[in-house]
């Protein structure tokens, strides 16, 4: 189960980072990328460093398996690993379809100044954050797959990072450059789920 899970693992990178920064780039000239120089030890500076670990982790966790790492043995049960399975192919197929979503506007980062379309349509109707919501489902998947410390510890580091990014980094930001339209969206729609978060 160790390599299924580094294989979807590095599918789902190369798909929601590499995929899909080509495709920004070829259509509007721009990766996409945002955050260059942030100010050390600001909230986005702290958030980009916890999400990064995360990634890191979220590949030690399968690498650490093939090493020998045991899994919790309260965990290790076949339905679970295929569970994960489900839920980790299903969490990298909504990751980039979320992004495509995003058309014009997709970003990773926040760069203040900068002002995009609010997009509240396709999966932006059933939640804030789908994008978001479908990398927490993919390292749930993983951790499920491969549950011993590390990826446990993964999953929980990417929990923090995403909810760090989102309340204290992008809401404030979009509520900022969007005003009454954004705060009547998050009046709406949840912020991870459908329903749940609403301001």
């Amino acid at each position: 189960m160790a390599i299924t899970a580094l294989v979807i693992y590095l599918l789902w990178a190369a798909l929601a980072f590499g995929l899909r920064t080509w495709i920004q780039w070829r259509r509007t000239g721009d990766t996409g990328y945002r955050g260059a120089g942030l100010a050390k030890g600001s909230t986005q500076w702290w958030a980009r460093i916890l999400f990064t670990g995360a990634l890191v982790i979220g590949a030690a966790g399968p690498i650490a398996a093939l090493a020998g790492l045991p899994a919790i043995d309260v965990l290790d049960h076949t339905a679970l690993h295929i569970i994960g399975v489900a839920l980790a192919a299903a969490g990298m197929a909504a990751t980039l379809a979320a992004q495509m979503s995003m058309g014009a506007s997709w970003r990773i980062g926040v760069q203040e100044d900068e002002r995009t379309e609010l997009v509240t349509s396709g999966a932006f109707a059933l939640a804030r954050n789908p994008i978001f919501t479908a990398m927490i489902a993919t390292a749930a998947g993983l951790a499920a797959m491969v549950p011993n410390p590390i990826s446990l510890f993964g999953l929980a580091l990417t929990v923090v990072a995403i909810e760090m990014q989102v309340r204290a980094v992008e809401e404030p930001y979009l509520l900022r450059a969007h005003g009454a339209t954004y705060a009547v969206y998050t009046a709406r729609v949840g912020r991870f789920l459908p329903g749940i978060g609403r301001a």
